[in-house]
């Protein structure tokens, strides 16, 4: 092999390290105190560009960028319906923050149209069981749509 090809293939994986190292960061944050700071998520889409644009990845990149708006404007909706039906009840809290919007559109970036759609049922379906179970009120999405993304990535690879 050439030393080109080497560097090439240490970049991957240094990019997909740093990667999950983001994604575990969302997740804990989000868990603790239901919060996903643009310092981690940000960098997880920007990677996430990179990596479908310079490397091979089950998607591409239109596809990537067709999911993300997709992703983006379905929880920017999502949102924006609960906020309206809810604005006579001052103490009723939207089911979906902005946070969750940005990491639905980082998971589109990820993840292509088959692959969001996917994380979306799976991470909705462990939210659901999870809440239902801990008989909780409000349930973090980050760490649920990580593990959903993940699950369809790996679907969509060895699946598909």
């Amino acid at each position: 092999m050439n030393i080109a090809t080497d560097l090439y293939n240490i970049l991957f994986f240094v990019l997909l390290i740093f990667s999950a190292w983001c994604a575990w960061k969302i997740s804990v944050a989000d868990w603790r105190r239901r919060i996903i700071p643009d310092v981690y998520l940000f960098p997880l889409l920007l990677s996430g560009l990179v990596i479908t644009v310079f490397f091979p990845w089950p998607g591409t990149i239109a596809e990537s960028i067709i999911a993300a708006t997709f992703g983006y404007l379905l929880a920017f909706l999502t949102g924006f319906i609960f906020e309206k039906t809810n604005h006579k009840n001052k103490n009723a809290i939207s089911p979906i923050g902005f946070g969750d919007v940005k990491l639905i559109t980082t998971g589109g970036i990820w993840l292509g149209t088959v692959g969001l759609a996917t994380a979306l049922i799976i991470s909705c379906i462990a939210g659901i069981i999870w809440g239902k179970y801990k008989k909780q009120k409000f349930i973090p999405f980050a760490p649920f749509f990580i593990l959903g993304g993940i699950l369809a990535l790996l679907a969509n690879s060895f699946l598909l």
